[in-house]
């Protein structure tokens, strides 16, 4: 998905990011296909410089907010936020993160982010795969590698954060066309590489309504999602960062968060006190000043995703609950905002000054997150077929299992969708309540 972000005071490395996502929201309808008939899918990390190495202690969420205008949340915060046990780890499990172009310093930037935030990190932590051959070396100017390089990134070394003893099995793709991203997560699937699989990355499905090529790059991808769900994999997908419409006129939902088989995670602020409680929840939207926390110092990152799927029809258990006969998205959500960020170290920048910690954000944080969380269940001894319809159903039977997020819209540049009591397009059932879950789900 294209991001709408400004950013005040960043690292050159930053910027970088901001004009990849400005080149895709300037782009044409037509810069979003290839020769092949393939799209392209984009990313969307959000980020802002905090510092060049680890502070003696990282600050808590209001001395981030005092001194940078963000409340900043590191894995301990956000395991506490989400109610998750500290012997819920992982062991046994895998997660698959499938990226384009990937980063070349991932294997050392996941071991210094472990040892920032005491997490467990050895050799057999993170695996490296290459399905269609290593990507280019990164250069300064190559700014759609260094934005992938970023999502992989945030997605890596948040899925270990959550589920810490689990293994990471990444699947780069040689380049984000929609082919070439749809066969490497087809060769995760067909070497059963996870429990989980998570695909941080999306393209709106104004560019696929209409164009038939595109439509047939949908039906193979959807029979590759739907094998994944066949052999008991649970699939995530983030909604987007552009509100309802993603700068369309209409709103659009983002694909392949929007096929039935994929479980689509949508984005929220997150309200915390010092040691992590849970304290509030409101739908991401830095658009709308009444919306975006802390005075949003750094302007309009983003909103959320999340509208009406012009190509799939509802599952019977979203439409029981959405009353709507279209598929929407999102199903779930989690922390996304960058003003609520998690923190996250990136060392692939070419100039080693732009190297250090950010803070990151984007519902492309939520996917990985919610992707581990599937990972801590499995490992709970819950079976993973067909979980985002165990999802909806646990919503139903046990509502403390998701925290309800009843306020805000993702009105961004745009129409877009209120959040409401239960349902709703933006944050979908809501975000977790770990502990309570599982339980409800074994």
């Amino acid at each position: 998905m294209r991001n709408h972000s400004r950013r005040a005071a960043l690292a050159a490395g930053v910027a970088l990011l901001t004009a990849f996502a400005a080149a895709a929201l300037a782009a044409p309808a037509s810069a979003a296909s290839t020769g092949g008939g393939s799209f392209v899918y984009t990313v969307h990390p959000l980020s802002k410089f905090m510092s060049a190495s680890a502070p003696a202690a990282f600050p808590t969420p209001s001395q981030c907010v005092a001194a940078y205008g963000i409340a900043c949340y590191t894995p301990a915060e956000i395991r506490t936020a989400y109610d998750i046990p500290a012997d819920y780890t992982g062991a046994g499990t895998s997660i698959v993160i499938v990226d384009a172009y990937g980063s070349p310093t991932i294997q050392s930037d996941l071991a210094t982010f472990s040892a920032a935030f005491g997490l467990p990190y050895d050799s057999g932590t993170l695996h490296v795969y290459y399905p269609g051959g290593k990507p280019p070396t990164l250069t300064a100017h190559a700014s759609v590698p260094l934005g992938w390089a970023g999502e992989t990134t945030l997605d890596v070394e948040w899925a270990h954060a959550i589920a810490p003893e689990a293994t990471i099995n990444l699947v780069v793709a040689a380049n984000p066309g929609g082919n070439v991203l749809d066969n490497a997560v087809q060769w995760a699937v067909a070497h059963n590489l996870g429990d989980v699989l998570s695909m941080s990355y999306g393209v709106d499905e104004a560019y696929i309504k209409g164009n038939n090529a595109n439509n047939a790059q949908v039906n193979q991808a959807t029979q590759i999602f739907s094998s994944a769900v066949g052999k008991g994999m649970a699939v995530f997908a983030s909604s987007g960062d552009g509100g309802a419409t993603d700068g369309f006129s209409v709103t659009n939902a983002g694909y392949p968060a929007s096929d039935p088989n994929v479980i689509a995670v949508g984005g929220t602020n997150l309200f915390t006190d010092d040691a992590g409680n849970y304290q509030s929840e409101t739908v991401w939207n830095d658009g709308d000043p009444a919306q975006c926390p802390f005075g949003c110092t750094d302007g309009a990152f983003g909103a959320t995703g999340g509208a009406p799927s012009k190509l799939f029809a509802a599952s019977t258990f979203q439409g029981a609950v959405s009353g709507l006969t279209a598929r929407t998205t999102s199903d779930v959500s989690y922390n996304a905002s960058v003003y609520t960020s998690v923190l996250v170290y990136a060392g692939f920048y070419p100039n080693p000054a732009d190297n250090g910690f950010y803070f990151y954000g984007g519902t492309s944080s939520g996917s990985p997150q919610w992707a581990a969380i599937g990972a801590l269940a499995k490992a709970a001894g819950v079976s993973l077929a067909d979980l985002n319809a165990k999802l909806y159903g646990a919503a139903a039977a046990h509502p403390a299992a998701f925290h309800d997020v009843t306020v805000g819209s993702n009105n961004f540049n745009g129409p877009g969708y209120s959040a409401k009591s239960g349902y709703d397009i933006p944050t979908g059932l809501g975000s977790p309540d770990v502990a309570k879950l599982v339980s409800a789900l074994q």
